[in-house]
């Protein structure tokens, strides 16, 4: 038992090592790639003005995407009085959207419940 542990133990700290130098390399590489990114000098006051800029450009959004919104209701509600012409891709399109959301629903509920199908934990 005692050299299986000190096995698992050499093994993790290979692991470890292998991922800090390959981290360490990723994180440099990334941050070369997107300089143009970052803002200098990057103090507190600086990231409090990014925040506030994120967030006011994003409430500054919300009269668009409500108009957009209301245009989807719009299409939705004209497809529905022309059944007719609904052709059978878009049925198809809708029922694998409603299933895709049935299923990511299913999901959430099984990891809420802490990966249980029933709930119960032994």
């Amino acid at each position: 038992m005692a050299s299986i542990l000190q096995q698992l133990q050499s093994k993790a700290v290979q692991a470890s090592k292998c991922a800090s130098k390959q981290g360490c390399t990723y994180y440099k590489q990334m941050m070369e790639k997107n300089q143009q990114y970052v803002q200098h000098p990057p103090t507190m006051e600086k990231c409090k003005e990014l925040s506030k800029q994120l967030f006011y450009t994003r409430m500054a959004s919300i009269p668009g995407r409500n108009e957009a919104f209301w245009k989807e209701i719009e299409g939705l509600k004209h497809m529905a009085k022309n059944k007719s012409e609904l052709k059978i891709e878009d049925a198809g399109i809708a029922a694998l959207f409603g299933l895709e959301l049935y299923a990511l629903f299913c999901i959430g509920e099984i990891v809420g419940r802490g990966f249980t199908i029933t709930g119960y934990k032994a």
